[in-house]
């Protein structure tokens, strides 16, 4: 089934957590939207997934901290990382004044 849509439509408005929406799903991988309106990790909190992660930031900027690395890495509209399996990250920081806008590709 042929399946079309615009990345930037229906945009939601600020909320207290991220809006995720998944784009597609098939056995070894998922693509998803994510929207941010300032949220940040929780104090101490680490993401440690199963699966690889690639995310671009499409609109708006984000800070993404890696163990072991001293700085975050700031992140801008057409900016991407890879995230391999297992490689603890955190959200810092995402644009309080206007909304972050994410693609992320899981496989596994």
């Amino acid at each position: 089934m042929v399946r079309a849509g615009n990345l930037f439509a229906d945009i939601p408005p600020p909320a207290k957590d991220e809006h995720f929406t998944e784009l597609l799903a098939g056995e070894h991988v998922t693509i998803e939207r994510i929207v941010s309106h300032g949220q940040a990790s929780p104090p101490g909190f680490w993401y440690d997934e199963d699966e690889g992660e690639w995310v671009m930031v499409l609109a708006g900027a984000a800070r993404l901290l890696f163990e072991g690395e001293a700085k975050a890495r700031e992140l801008e509209a057409g900016d991407f990382v890879y995230i391999p399996p297992h490689t603890r990250h955190r959200v810092e920081w995402t644009d309080p004044a206007k909304p972050t806008v994410w693609l992320a590709v899981h496989h596994g």
